[in-house]
């Protein structure tokens, strides 16, 4: 079994034989697609190549002239610590490998042993390697709460820190080969997301995106293993799969918690062995695409369930993310309802209208089952509808009336008790609610109280001086 691995630093073999080079290089390729590899004769140009070059990983014959593979392994761990190295011996010395170990050599191997424990050793290395260097990467921007690349998720409109998080994390992992797993409700920008993972990770090759929702069995295959001329009634011309129209780049698939018991065993498949079959072809093809996949289902549950494959669950969530809700995330929301009525405004060919400081507070009630692309569409239809210089409110109001499942707020609550016949408050009283309730806990703080309403203190002091202006006299 095989496994594709495209390694996000460079592979450094070093031998003065070059057959043993050359053949090991092959090997590599074949057995896991790793093509990232440097090839070095001369030992005294070792340490040039790793000043010069993104090396994570070495491989080291231990009897070379002019610099030995002990020498080097020493002036490596200390001149770069963060380097891997595999010591290859054409000897099996048990004491030679026990004192390179102890030098801080990864692992020892003679090549008269069989090849296929060289290779899976170095793959083994190089995903530790990665490993590694997630690990420090995580640390560095969660200790330091820095985006090294904040342009990738400029298309993603939010302050949340949850989020902050998300696009920290996806830094970390965007440059590795192994897969991600998406999670989230859907409506919550998954594919925005994944966009922002695949310009992260560098990859020349283009994002293709799969909706696997609804593809039966042969559907699938066909959409992602493309097929030979011939392959079944009406392919009168070849075509390239998904997967091979993403070479060099990243394969998107969404809805994955959708696909068959049958579709789970080829995709299984393909990212264990890194090469499939077009329908129709008896030869193999080699996946190039780093794949990321994306599902508003509790993939965990459907495991244990036995609707989706234990080992397909697992090797999908090497890397995972969990998008929040919106309503985990009220202070988007004022900047969504800009971000969406500016881009309906353009659309549309109008100007940009203001929108009542109520609205905010409004919408913050509402628990957003639609998430993001409901507040764009409740944008986007509310501007088709505006004539006037400020934004109606009505078009909301009708849209969260519609949705059976949505919450009264809390303060309403916790209110006085209404009778069954009684009418429900209407949504100015509701805002007048929220103020009190606001105020209440920030013990007569407007400063605090703006800040918990997500609105600027000059609309609450306005909002307060109606609220007094419309109480009754004594």
């Amino acid at each position: 079994m095989t496994k594709n691995l495209y390694p996000s630093f460079g592979l450094l073999l070093v031998d003065d034989e070059p057959s043993f080079l050359r053949s090991l290089s092959i090997a590599l390729e074949r057995s896991g697609g790793i093509t990232n590899i440097h090839r070095c004769q001369d030992s005294r140009e070792v340490l040039t190549l790793l000043e010069r070059e993104n090396i994570g990983l070495v491989t080291l014959d231990l009897t070379m002239p002019h610099l030995s593979g002990e020498q080097l392994l020493a002036r490596i761990v200390e001149e770069h610590p963060d380097v891997g190295v595999i010591v290859i011996s054409g000897l099996n010395q048990v004491e030679t490998a026990v004192n390179c170990i102890k030098q801080g050599a990864f692992d020892y191997f003679v090549k008269t042993d069989e090849e296929d424990r060289l290779l899976e050793g170095i793959k083994r290395a190089i995903r530790l390697q990665e490993l590694r260097q997630e690990n420090q990467e995580l640390r560095k921007r969660f200790l330091n709460d820095t985006l090294e690349h904040p342009e990738a998720f400029a298309h993603i409109v939010t302050a949340d820190k949850g989020m902050r998080s998300v696009f920290q994390y996806l830094e970390s992992v965007a440059p590795t080969s192994q897969p991600i797993l998406i999670g989230g409700e859907s409506g919550v920008g998954k594919e925005l997301i994944a966009r922002a993972a695949h310009d992260l990770s560098g990859r020349a090759g283009p994002l293709v995106c799969v909706n696997v929702a609804g593809l039966d069995d042969n559907v699938f295959a066909d959409t992602l293993f493309g097929h030979q001329r011939g392959a079944f009634t009406g392919a009168d011309q070849p075509r390239a799969g998904m997967i091979e129209q993403a070479a060099g780049g990243t394969l998107f698939l969404d809805e994955i918690g959708d696909l068959s018991r049958a579709s789970q065993v080829k995709l299984l498949r393909l990212l264990q062995e890194g090469d499939y079959y077009p329908l129709g072809s008896d030869r193999p093809k080699r996946l190039r695409a780093r794949v990321v996949v994306a599902t508003h289902q509790d993939l965990d549950e459907k495991q244990r369930q036995g609707e989706f494959r234990k080992d397909l669950y697992y090797r999908l969530r090497t890397h995972q993310v969990q998008v929040p809700p919106l309503r985990q995330r009220k202070q988007d929301i004022p900047l969504l309802l800009a971000h969406f009525l500016a881009e309906a405004a353009d659309e549309l060919g109008k100007s940009k209208p203001t929108f009542p400081a109520e609205l905010p507070v409004l919408l913050s009630t509402y628990s957003f089952p639609g998430n993001v692309r409901e507040l764009r569409a409740m944008a986007f239809d509310a501007m088709s509808v505006h004539r006037s210089r400020t934004l109606s409110m009505e078009v909301f109001k009708r849209a969260m009336q519609r949705t059976d499942d949505t919450p009264l707020p809390s303060p309403v609550a916790r209110h006085a008790a209404f009778a069954p016949d009684e009418p429900l408050p209407t949504l100015h009283a509701v805002a007048d609610l929220l103020v009190d309730e606001a105020m209440k806990r920030a013990e007569g703080n407007q400063s605090i109280a703006s800040r918990l309403l997500g609105i600027s203190q000059p609309a609450l002091s306005k909002r307060l001086k109606k609220m007094r202006d419309a109480e009754p006299d004594d």
